[in-house]
């Protein structure tokens, strides 16, 4: 049985292992509430370049976030165009999850690397 730090509903177990694309707009948002532009600018940190996404795809994976409940829109200034977004709880178990899956992978390719290395 998962640890009830790291449950992801039964539901949303399908969305793992995340698309690059939602796996860096919850990294992004890990960070704190973004616009999406911002969204777009940090996921090109994080990725140290090598990710890029264009508006129709950020736009697209922010609404399908907002239908699974794993992100949601703040309130802005009535006057502002732009859109900030924040973590819910369950898009940080979702991301924390992700991250755990990964950590394992990595993990576990560096153990059967030192195995290789040991054979040699």
């Amino acid at each position: 049985m998962p640890s009830r730090t790291n449950y992801v509903p039964e539901d949303l177990q399908h969305l793992l292992p995340l698309t690059p694309a939602v796996f860096f707009i919850l990294f992004a948002l890990a960070q704190g509430d973004k616009h999406g532009y911002a969204i777009m600018q940090e996921v090109s940190v994080l990725s140290d370049g090598k990710f890029r996404m264009g508006p129709g795809t950020l736009y697209t994976a922010l609404q399908r976030l907002l239908e699974l409940s794993l992100i949601e829109e703040l309130d802005t200034d009535p006057g502002s165009r732009r859109r900030c977004y924040r973590l819910t709880r369950t898009g940080k178990l979702v991301f924390k999850a992700e991250v755990g899956r990964m950590d394992a992978v990595v993990r576990l390719a560096l153990e059967h690397r030192l195995m290789l290395q040991e054979r040699a």
